[in-house]
């Protein structure tokens, strides 16, 4: 004991706070030699000599009376009567122990002890988040020792680190990065594991005995270079957090650097899984909170920080420091929203921001892949080749029945009509750029609502597509919109003909991409390659329709048309239902275990989310396009040849003489 004591005195410079944290160190000792000899008499199963005996009591005096000749030596800066009582708390303590009275008793004198000495060199200190990571240590110490309480531990242990050394973290990166992970890890993950365990008071008291003297070294390091922005005294009966402190770690990371996707798997698949479990915890946060369960619900909201995130942080520093930091204020924010009682919508809000930033913390850490790249490219190709197919056919064949009707004169104004679609179309999605950037907050919901009028329109599209699938209804019905126009003669007609047919595929277009651009993140650039593959081969198959009057088989591209419309429908409504739940419109039900887990960007170029309500919509969309392929493909021509079949049959008789 003299040796920690010695070693703790010359690592602190014999600072009033280090006798003061000394002087509570040889107290809890006493109550702990005194309260094993007492319990250990009381078991009839165990003998103890009487030199045992002895040398526990004298044992326990002598931490005693080196406890209150340590406060004897910082008793000057207590007040009077802080002094009086306090030295009446050693009496009655010194008393009890000669008279041999139940440990539980003079439990009470202890803990006066501690409250008095700590309220005063720890909330007077200079450096508030140094002083009450040592106080927090101290009481964990006390806990375990005396108490025996574990839970109450894990609970101190938490706020040293979350609610202190957080603050600290960036100011000691500056000086010394592998000092501050170092008490990092050994805050974080070391002291709550033993704890968490159950370990044995010495083991746990050696471990914090390891993490103080570097906490010195990390405060006189802070000391010389950095002023901390002291945010522990305002708002007294909260802990907020010190949002300020920690926005000092923009720039300060040090470490190898790593790109987008270098992670290891199996860190990767780590990363998954402790998304998973944060997102369960932001919704029972949101359930405590709203049920007025506040403790709970802060709790659970440090746990899903602590115990999850920080496991995260792990591979995403390397790749994106300051947005790991942003993450950490984003948790921090919600836990100062949930200890100031906020409304329950900005607790919201800030967990539909931080469930953004899980997304996107995957993203970093998985990369892309090749599949979910795969997939953009092949989608927006099969989009714009669907909606630009329609409208080279349509204009194709107007221009195919200009020259056949020679009504060449129109041709130009065809082309008057497209030149305007194109440009009306570019001005859609700058507004529809323009609009999504103005929205801030309701950003969400507009992308929501695009994605489910993509598939209100793709549904529409697909299914009239399905009733033009016959080679002779398509051109009986391009006939008649040209043979209208031509009948007019009128040249706005033709414009309007044209523009119309082109603006109508770009606005769809517009709609789609907007909702594909708005989940493909960190592939637009496969994105837009398959839409400048898919302009190239429409072009190309407008430039086969046109010179060399081949004939297309359009039964078979309506029909792989209609199924590309249909898988793209299912994934944005997979996505737009996600959307709605991360912003509080529609609740989720998780089903992970139950509904596969994809890699964040499959799940987002697929719409599979492993929750119950994008499930079932993707399911009865499902349902909705296979019963009305049925329809419209096998029953409907089946009623119509039935029909005919009656006709025909009407007919012979009549004709039957």
């Amino acid at each position: 004991m003299d040796d920690i004591e010695n070693d703790l005195k010359n690592n602190y410079n014999n600072s009033e706070l280090l006798l003061a944290q000394v002087t509570l160190l040889l107290l809890n000792d006493a109550y702990e030699s005194y309260s094993n000899l007492q319990n250990r008499s009381m078991n009839s199963n165990e003998k103890i000599l009487k030199n045992e005996k002895d040398f526990f009591y004298l044992n326990t005096i002598g931490f005693l009376e080196r406890s209150k000749f340590n406060y004897n030596q910082i008793s000057k800066f207590q007040s009077n009567n802080t002094h009086n009582e306090i030295l009446s708390f050693y009496n009655q303590f010194y008393n009890g122990v000669i008279n041999k009275e139940d440990p539980k008793y003079l439990l009470q004198n202890v803990n006066a002890i501690n409250a008095n000495i700590l309220e005063k060199y720890i909330v007077n200190d200079d450096n508030p988040y140094f002083s009450k990571i040592n106080s927090l240590l101290m009481e964990i110490k006390k806990e375990i020792q005396i108490n025996k309480d574990y839970k109450k531990a894990d609970k101190l242990a938490i706020e040293a680190y979350l609610d202190n050394y957080e603050y600290l973290e960036a100011a000691i990166e500056e000086e010394d990065p592998k000092l501050m992970t170092d008490i990092e890890i050994l805050l974080r993950e070391d002291l709550r594991k033993l704890i968490k365990n159950n370990e044995d008071p010495e083991t746990i008291e050696n471990l914090i005995n390891e993490i103080l003297p570097k906490l010195n070294v990390a405060e006189k390091l802070v000391n010389k270079n950095h002023i901390l922005d002291n945010q522990t005294n305002e708002n007294k009966g909260q802990n907020l957090a010190n949002i300020n402190e920690l926005a000092k770690g923009f720039g300060t990371f040090s470490g190898m650097t790593k790109k987008m996707g270098e992670a290891e798997d199996p860190l990767k698949s780590m990363v998954r899984e402790n998304i998973d479990q944060i997102q369960l915890k932001l919704q029972k946060v949101l359930k405590f909170y709203k049920d007025k369960q506040f403790d709970d619900a802060l709790t659970t909201s440090k746990s899903a920080y602590l115990d999850s995130y920080e496991n995260i942080e792990i591979p995403l520093r390397p790749i994106n420091p300051d947005f790991t930091l942003e993450m950490e204020i984003k948790f921090a924010e919600l836990r100062n929203l949930l200890q100031k009682k906020a409304p329950y919508e900005e607790v919201q809000q800030k967990i539909t921001e931080i469930s953004r930033g899980l997304d996107e913390s995957e993203r970093l850490v998985s990369g892309t892949g090749i599949l979910a790249p795969s997939i953009a490219f092949s989608s927006s190709f099969s989009i714009i080749f669907r909606e630009g197919l329609e409208s080279a056919l349509i204009i194709g064949a107007i221009l195919t029945y200009l020259d056949a009707s020679r009504n060449d004169r129109y041709k130009r104004h065809i082309y008057y009509g497209i030149i305007l679609a194109i440009a009306a179309t570019a001005i859609t999605w700058i507004f529809a750029q323009y609009i999504i950037g103005i929205s801030g907050a309701n950003r969400d919901l507009i992308e929501a609502i695009a994605g489910v009028s993509a598939v209100a329109v793709l549904f529409w599209v697909s299914f009239w597509i399905l009733n033009k699938i016959e080679t002779k209804k398509w051109i009986e019905f391009v006939k008649a919109k040209v043979w209208k126009a031509a009948t007019t003669g009128s040249i706005m007609v033709f414009i309007m003909l044209s523009f119309f047919t082109i603006y109508r595929e770009g606005f769809e277009t517009v709609l789609f991409y907007q909702a594909m651009m708005s989940f493909a993140k960190y592939m637009e650039w496969y994105v837009v390659a398959g839409l400048v593959l898919g302009l190239a081969v429409i072009v190309g198959i407008a430039i086969i329709i046109r010179k060399l009057g081949k004939k297309l088989p359009l039964r078979v591209l309506f029909g792989l048309t209609m199924g590309i419309g249909a898988y793209m429908s299912i994934t944005f409504i997979g996505n737009a239902v996600r959307e709605f739940q991360e912003i509080g419109y529609i609740s989720t039900t998780h089903l992970f275990g139950i509904i596969p887990r994809l890699d964040i960007n499959l799940a987002s170029m697929t719409g599979i989310h492993p929750t119950l309500e994008t499930t079932l919509a993707q399911i009865i969309l499902l349902v909705i396009y296979l019963i009305g392929s049925l329809y419209v493909l096998i029953i409907q021509p089946r009623r119509k040849k039935q029909i005919e079949s009656a006709r025909k049959s009407m007919s012979d008789l009549k004709s039957d003489p």
